[in-house]
């Protein structure tokens, strides 16, 4: 009997790194895809990338509309309570064996609840890890409670979800996701890349996405006007932004990301640059700024050097290109000199990515594939 597999995605970033789960499902003649798109994707306001999973030939099963108009404290908890409608709506209708999520935001914080009280398994990819900037840290934890199924990214996160009381048994260390989610003929050349972005690579060049630190209380547009200001100078750099994300202060931080962007000829923004040209940028740029998981986790294997500001990651294992600062301009400028300097330039190149060996999605599918679902939802806290 083939096994249905539903997936949730709620954001271009866990899409990004789903995908090569997603496609290997899909591929498993003892396995049923289904696809629950919600949040992110479906807002015009974050680039509608419902779009890209479209365009890679996916069947959308059920769309969940979520966010409200504002993110304001008060429209995040509605897009929350709407996500719980929706999903509970999703799952009735797909009936699947088991809800595969990933990550730690409110999206699918909506998603595991709703699947929780619908009583289906859930297989949660990149719990344990520790981000105390922001109340995703929270949403991960909860969801990890919710589920009974855990695929992490290192060692040090199997640990601290087994101190949350699962089972060993059912805590797999399968790797970072971003870590296997390219292959070097996939990547577009640096004239393809300025064809597809219409833009022109500098000299140099540095890929910017900087989110609201949520647990800090109005920091969003101080701290963008910070890092703004960094590089405002810049002239012989290329400046590459990306939307923040759809967090309380996003809206603010975009509407100044567009004024630096329209004043500035060497800058270009993008609501979502789609997996592949992501990727592709992460190849040719001088390096990440920002504090986007993706400069601690998949930056690390292009060999490029992230800048990561704030507190927002803080907590995550780190790989030795990752320089931290302060989110002030003065800090944030000293670590642009820093990235170039020719000794860690130098450092760059044997730098290994602690997150695996990129064969995590393949493990993934697999243990989806076999792994004993009967009696799985009856949880004993596993104590230390």
């Amino acid at each position: 009997m083939t096994r249905k597999i539903c997936v949730v995605t709620g954001s271009r970033a866990d899409y990004g790194l789903l995908h090569p789960v997603i496609l290997g499902i899909s591929l498993d003649l003892e396995l049923e895809l289904q696809l629950v798109v919600t949040g992110m994707h479906l807002s015009e306001e974050f680039g509608s990338t419902v779009a890209e999973i479209e365009a890679d030939g996916f069947e959308i099963n059920y769309k969940v509309r979520t966010l409200a108009k504002s993110d304001s404290p008060e429209g995040i908890a509605k897009s929350i309570a709407n996500g719980i409608e929706g999903c509970a709506n999703a799952f009735a209708k797909l009936k699947p064996d088991l809800v595969v999520v990933l990550g730690d935001r409110f999206e699918i914080f909506a998603a595991a609840s709703a699947a929780l009280v619908s009583r289906l398994p859930i297989a949660h990819l990149h719990g344990g890890e520790v981000t105390t900037g922001a109340f995703d840290e929270a949403f991960r934890h909860s969801i990890t409670k919710m589920s009974q199924l855990h695929f992490v990214a290192h060692e040090d996160y199997r640990n601290r979800v087994i101190q949350l009381g699962e089972n060993p048994t059912h805590v797999f260390k399968v790797g970072a996701l971003g870590v296997s989610n390219y292959k070097p003929e996939e990547l577009l050349s640096k004239i393809q890349l300025e064809v597809e972005l219409g833009i022109e690579f500098k000299e140099k060049s540095l890929l910017i996405t900087f989110h609201p630190v949520t647990l800090e209380k109005d920091t969003a547009v101080e701290q963008m006007n910070e890092l703004l200001e960094a590089v405002e100078t810049l002239d012989d750099t290329t400046l590459i932004f990306t939307m923040p994300n759809a967090d309380t202060g996003g809206q603010a931080q975009m509407k100044l990301i567009e004024d630096f962007v329209e004043r500035h000829s060497n800058s270009i923004v993008f609501k979502s640059l789609g997996r592949a040209k992501y990727l592709s940028c992460l190849q040719l740029v001088n390096g990440v700024l920002g504090n986007s998981s993706s400069g601690i986790i998949e930056a690390p294997s292009f060999k490029v050097g992230t800048i990561n500001i704030g507190e927002r990651q803080l907590g995550r294992v780190q790989a030795e290109s990752v320089i931290n600062c302060d989110p002030k301009s003065s800090s944030i400028k000293l670590a642009i000199e820093n990235l170039y300097e020719e000794s860690f330039q130098t450092r760059l190149r044997a730098v290994v990515n602690p997150f695996g060996d990129g064969n995590s999605s393949q493990k993934i599918v697999s243990i989806l594939k076999q792994v004993e679902l009967d009696n799985i939802l009856k949880k004993s806290f596993h104590d230390l």
